[in-house]
């Protein structure tokens, strides 16, 4: 039998996600779509696609026939009213998925941490642009200490709701927490940027690492294997280019605020692409995709974890 799911949050991220559930996965069902527009495209595309609905938000999951036999919660709402949904949600016995930036629970990256938290009631999902980078500044802190990260994450702003728009503030301060939490990193420092050209431009990010100097082929080799971890479920994600390596010595040092003084050693800076798979916005939307898959393989991980202890 499949674990049962809901997804609370109607936008672009709820419904991507939403249709990953029903296309791939073999361990989860759609139990319920829960929105607050009862005209929003997702809960329509929802209702056409079988899926138990409501437009009462979290009240009307509670209030849905089957929302006792649901086990695994997605909110893909915003930080605000995620403490609400979690603090209801854990008094009813259900697992959480976090999508937001709120950070209530541990951060958790997949190809990093993945195993960790499986346990956790609470589990988030950092954001965007965390999911694509922090698993470069780990796999450049495991050959070389990273003493500063710096990511830049660049997506289409068509890709970005309202959701992703109220959270801006959160998102900074959430990845840049997670660059040192989970990267490995000492300091961390994110950036977003939502790009309006038209045609869309895929979603870009660009990590810098400044770490102690080691050997740098051991390095690029550290970035790739990730890499290929991160394709694993997130296939259009990419290298654009050649891991960049620079030495900062001592005749031109690097002033850097956040490090409190300058910095000489080893500058690393990797260009990322994120293509979508276009389950529910088009390709350039890599920053949603990256996201709802990272989602989709915890929960699974976590389903696959409840079954193996109540076989046992």
């Amino acid at each position: 039998m499949k674990t049962k799911v809901a997804i609370i949050g109607s936008g672009n991220i709820g419904t991507d996600l939403m249709i990953k559930v029903m296309r791939l996965s073999e361990v989860l069902e759609m139990g319920a779509f829960v929105g607050i527009d009862p005209e929003s495209d997702g809960l329509k595309r929802a209702e056409r696609l079988g899926v138990p609905i409501t437009a009462g938000g979290l009240d009307g999951l509670l209030a849905l026939p089957g929302f006792a036999d649901i086990a695994i919660v997605f909110d893909a709402t915003s930080a605000g009213a995620h403490q609400r949904h979690s603090e209801v949600l854990l008094a009813h016995g259900k697992r959480v998925i976090d999508l937001t930036p709120a950070a209530i629970g541990p951060y958790t990256i997949p190809p990093v941490n993945g195993d960790a938290n499986l346990d956790a009631r609470n589990v988030n999902m950092v954001t965007c642009g965390g999911q694509a980078t922090i698993p470069i500044v780990a796999a450049v802190n495991r050959v070389a200490p990273v003493r500063y990260g710096e990511i830049v994450a660049s997506i289409a702003s068509k890709s970005a709701g309202p959701g992703t728009r109220a959270n801006i503030d959160e998102f900074t301060e959430t990845t840049s927490d997670a660059i040192v939490k989970v990267g490995g990193a000492e300091r961390g420092k994110a950036i977003i940027v939502l790009n309006p050209a038209e045609p869309p431009l895929i979603m870009r990010d660009t990590v810098y690492c400044l770490c102690d100097d080691a050997d740098r082929d051991e390095i690029a080799a550290s970035v790739d294997a990730m890499v290929a971890e991160v394709r694993k479920y997130v296939p259009g994600y990419r290298l654009k280019q050649a891991v960049q390596f620079e030495h900062i010595g001592s005749n031109r040092r690097l002033h850097i605020p956040e490090m409190g003084g300058s910095f000489t050693g080893l500058k690393v800076t990797v260009f990322l692409e994120v293509e979508g798979a276009a389950h529910y916005l088009p390709a350039y939307a890599g920053n949603l995709d990256i996201m709802t898959s990272a989602a989709l393989r915890t929960a699974e991980k976590i389903a696959l974890r409840t079954r193996e202890r109540i076989a046992a």
